[in-house]
């Protein structure tokens, strides 16, 4: 007989964190894929976490200036074109439009019409600088018309030949910022503050530690000046590139032609900025905090952050807990959390209780509330932390659990933040030889290929020669180069003098 303790996920994260992944994501609801490969199908629950990060992001760009406006989904070719460098880095993603109507072919079925085939292909958007630039181009005459400060919530299409649900997916939800400016010092203090407000939310939110800092030039997006990003730790010690924030200089600008008159009366080109995050946010979370039973929601995040679950097992206690349970949820409803009614639902679904208790922990919700006929005559509730594990339970007074309820919810909130920190402290190592960097991020278990040290804090002279060999050697990459991390060292794969360590690991 088996020691193994039983959950409800399997495998484990320990056992195959890849496929544990994809099973808490079906577990929980959040996604599923779709008929179309590489494509997913965002369930209810999975939706209101996006629906929640949405909001929430909404007003802090709101919050610093600025407006959303919505762009085209289809790219002329040719615009992509003007920037070769963008061009480049996403020609082998993208989807291309060649015809505009369908019709029924010699055999019976349905194709391209060959005379409906288009005069210039249209891309899908795989992002949008090129086809907001030809906007922005119309927009801007003068500096009286800038800053521009926009921001766009849309799909976009990179084909993916290795999807992974919420990770990487052919067709993703996200938003992109694109902003024009009249100098360079404020199109650049606009890419950090961007960087900065993502940092925020990944730290208040998700919960979620990450590192700031630039992008080498290698990792730059595709016709980049600089790209700042925010990289976390996932619990199998990967990174995931959690959000971006480029400063463009000129380059998109003078392929668009964004100029403008000005304040002595000569014609400049524009600086433009570009940010964004993504439905990956969503899997990041997922990765941070899920456990072996399923989803752990951070609370500001969680569509529903209170679940109530009343047992009656006879028909004739039903009407009273019912009752019971419908008042409490009134009165949690008038509590806030950040400003907001707390989210409280009911499930009256006539199921087994531990049927419902289960699907509401897979879910990762973050607080289960049992309610029977013995609890209505106590005036107490099983209260149930997600954060501490299936298993957690404890017995407390209604009228305590009511007025306790936004400081509950902080703590759930902070407990999953400080538990992050510390795995990633834990994983986190400055290292100061080549041997010592090599032996961190090679397998020790040849049946375990995935599990490797975690995230390397070590010094390196800019060569992207060095860069390239330990991307080849170990599949680890720069994941970024921190701010305010100056420290002259030594890089160990050159002999060459350092000005500051970078972030290294492995990454999704």
């Amino acid at each position: 007989m088996s020691n193994k303790p039983q959950t409800a996920i399997t495998p484990t994260r320990s056992e195959d964190f890849p496929e544990w992944y994809q099973q808490v994501v079906r577990a929980g609801e959040l996604a599923e894929n779709s008929e179309v490969r590489g494509c997913m199908v965002i369930k209810p629950w999975g939706y209101g976490v996006w629906e929640r990060m949405q909001a929430a992001l909404d007003a802090m760009f709101k919050a610093t200036g600025h407006q959303n406006a919505y762009f085209p989904l289809f790219i002329p070719v040719s615009y992509l074109a003007k920037e070769a460098e963008h061009v480049d880095g996403f020609a082998k993603e993208c989807a291309v439009v060649t015809h505009h109507r369908l019709e029924l072919g010699p055999d019976g079925k349905m194709r391209p019409a060959p005379s409906a085939e288009l005069a210039e292909p249209l891309v899908i958007r795989p992002t949008s600088e090129t086809i907001i630039g030809a906007t922005y181009a119309r927009w801007v005459q003068s500096y009286r018309d800038l800053p521009i400060l926009i921001n766009q919530w849309a799909n976009v299409v990179r084909w993916e030949m290795r999807p992974r649900l919420l990770l990487r997916t052919a067709e993703f939800l996200w938003q992109e910022g694109h902003t024009v400016h009249e100098t360079e010092k404020e199109a650049r203090e606009e890419t950090e503050q961007m960087l900065r407000v993502y940092e925020t939310f990944a730290r208040e939110f998700c919960a979620v530690p990450v590192f700031t800092g630039e992008k080498s030039a290698n990792e730059r997006f595709p016709g980049a000046v600089q790209t700042l990003c925010i990289e976390a730790m996932v619990q199998d010690r990967k990174a995931i590139q959690a959000g971006t924030s480029h400063y463009l200089g000129q380059n998109f600008a003078k392929a668009s032609g964004i100029k403008f008159q000005s304040r002595e009366g000569r014609e400049e080109l524009a600086h433009t900025t570009s940010w964004g995050v993504s439905t990956r946010l969503v899997g990041t979370v997922v990765m941070a905090h899920a456990d072996d039973d399923g989803l752990v929601i951070p609370p500001r995040l969680a569509p529903t952050q209170v679940v109530i679950l009343p047992i009656a097992p006879k028909e004739d206690q039903r009407a009273a807990v019912f009752a019971a349970a419908d008042q409490l949820a009134a009165d949690l409803r008038q509590q806030t959390f950040h400003g907001q009614p707390v989210a409280v639902h009911v499930d009256k679904r006539e199921l087994g209780g531990g049927v419902k208790n289960w699907e509401w922990i897979k879910k990762g919700c973050p607080v289960r509330l049992e309610l029977g006929p013995r609890d209505l005559e106590k005036g107490s509730v099983a209260f149930c932390r997600r954060d501490l594990g299936a298993k957690s339970k404890e017995f407390v007074p209604m009228s305590e659990v009511v007025a306790t309820i936004g400081q509950r919810l902080q703590t759930i909130q902070d407990n999953l933040y400080a538990k992050a920190l510390a795995f990633r402290e834990e994983h986190t190592r400055r290292i100061d030889t080549k041997e010592e960097f090599y032996a961190f991020f090679t397998p020790q278990n040849a049946e375990r290929p995935e599990i490797h040290g975690g995230f390397a804090l070590t010094h390196w002279n800019g060569s992207p020669e060095v860069e390239e060999q330990i991307k080849n050697d170990l599949k680890v990459t720069i994941r970024c180069l921190p701010f305010d991390a100056s420290e002259p060292g030594t890089c160990p794969f050159t002999g060459q003098p350092s000005k500051q360590r970078a972030v290294w690991a492995k990454s999704y």
